[in-house]
């Protein structure tokens, strides 16, 4: 019988198995399969990476903030909770570097309710023996995705309108977090009310 160094064991041990990285988004751009959300059959889904979709000064009245800027997707396709969080980040950082922090409020329109799958299988040596192939393929639960449609808004800016400007940079930046291709829409809305400008300047007045 071999002996085996007690030495060997304990350092072999210690050193960690190297663990795979997340499958880049290009992978589940598409909305090939049905919606797939989070229901009491559909259980054990990892908490999306998203959770705050209202940023900056969201209480101030929408007399402070008429100006309106939107990011409108061109595109029918998914959008992972990894990616909102991005943009959300970018758009913010953005905007409190060049508009102020008290100067804008930024809402995430889209929610990641659809459940993205893996079928994860072995790829190191020996592991035809091990993995079962596509027996058995419908995968696990793996991420969280937002299903958007073609002229969806996905980020809407308010701000004074002297900083318009600003939110449409912020947006552009935002741009680069996401597939495929976006629009940014300067509204005529009066902040995030469903009134033009002049209209809600003709009811004000009215009292």
């Amino acid at each position: 019988a071999h002996r085996i160094c007690p030495s060997f064991l304990s350092s072999s041990s210690s050193t960690p198995l190297p663990t795979m990285g997340r499958r880049p988004a290009r992978c589940y751009r598409y909305n090939k399969n049905k919606p797939y959300p989070k229901t009491r059959y559909c259980r054990g889904v990892p908490d999306p990476k998203i959770r705050i979709f209202d940023v900056g000064k969201k209480k101030i009245p929408c007399d402070e903030f008429p100006a309106t800027v939107h990011l409108v997707c061109d595109e029918y396709q998914q959008l992972t909770s990894e990616a909102l969080e991005a943009a959300r980040i970018a758009v913010n950082k953005y905007m409190i570097t060049n508009a102020g922090r008290d100067f804008f409020h930024i809402r995430m329109r889209p929610h990641p309710f659809n459940v993205i799958r893996i079928n994860k299988t072995l790829s190191c040596a020996g592991a035809d023996r091990l993995s079962s192939g596509m027996r058995g393929a419908f995968g696990k639960s793996y991420g969280t995705a937002a299903r958007v449609d073609i002229g969806q808004v996905l980020i809407s800016v308010r701000t004074k309108e002297e900083k318009c400007q600003i939110a449409c940079e912020a947006l552009r930046r935002a741009k680069f977090k996401f597939p495929g291709r976006q629009k940014i829409h300067v509204s005529s809305k009066f902040g995030f009310t469903r009134f033009t400008k002049d209209d809600y300047a003709k009811w004000k007045a009215m009292g």
